[in-house]
């Protein structure tokens, strides 16, 4: 179960993000974090893979790596404070909707949907939004949609195709690059596994048609 030694670890690798310190702390990062954060994932799969028998049921694929790759960035730092899993048909690093966990030593960050999108792939996601405009809208505006995230986030582009543009006067989702909801709330509460999996379900499940509409445009 995730406890406050989980947060510990993180605020403490903030302090010291470099390869000796971890190191030297590697049986506190098993301890505390990675064997606590993939019992948490081993809880949620069942029910995931219920949904979808093409996400993969093995929670270390789920999760992402500590080390952070540095080829390409200013940040330097070699480690993540913050630990991660994606849950999507054959991988987490499908190009295919899926559902999102990442926990911090503060929050909770819960979502899904598609991150990066391809010109192929937006325009398979463009085409199906175009069949019934209406679809989406109503998926995104449904209670138990926007109680548990608010709106359907995603950079938009500044130009469509032309073919597109009668949809936008549908719905402005059709100029959406990005399809994913993202809610953020508090760890403490749930320390020493007080409800964390059920709480991560409930988001889950709101998400679920997203996903459902979403994996149309690659069938």
């Amino acid at each position: 179960m995730i406890t406050q030694d989980f947060s510990s670890f993180l605020l403490d690798l903030a302090k010291n993000n470099h390869k000796d310190w971890f190191q030297a702390n590697k049986k506190r990062y098993e301890n505390e974090l990675k064997t606590p954060f993939l019992n948490l994932l081993e809880e949620l799969l069942p029910s995931l893979c219920e949904w979808d028998s093409r996400i993969l049921p093995d929670p270390k694929k789920a999760m992402f790596r500590i080390n952070r790759d540095i080829r390409f960035s200013k940040d330097k730092t070699p480690y993540h404070t913050i630990v991660k899993a994606g849950f999507s048909p054959f991988g987490k690093k499908s190009v295919l909707p899926g559902y999102y966990l990442g926990i911090d030593a503060a929050n909770i960050h819960v979502g899904g949907g598609l991150f990066m999108l391809r010109g192929p792939e937006l325009k398979k996601i463009r085409e199906l939004i175009s069949c019934d405009p209406k679809e989406i809208n109503n998926i995104v505006e449904a209670t138990n949609f926007v109680q548990n995230f608010g709106r359907l986030r995603g950079e938009k582009a500044k130009r469509l195709d032309k073919g597109f543009l009668p949809i936008a006067e549908k719905t402005d989702l059709i100029y959406n690059k990005q399809f994913y909801a993202m809610a953020e709330f508090p760890l403490e509460p749930f320390y020493n596994g007080n409800g964390l999996s059920e709480e991560i379900m409930v988001h889950f499940e709101a998400i679920k048609p997203l996903n459902a509409y979403l994996n149309q445009a690659f069938n």
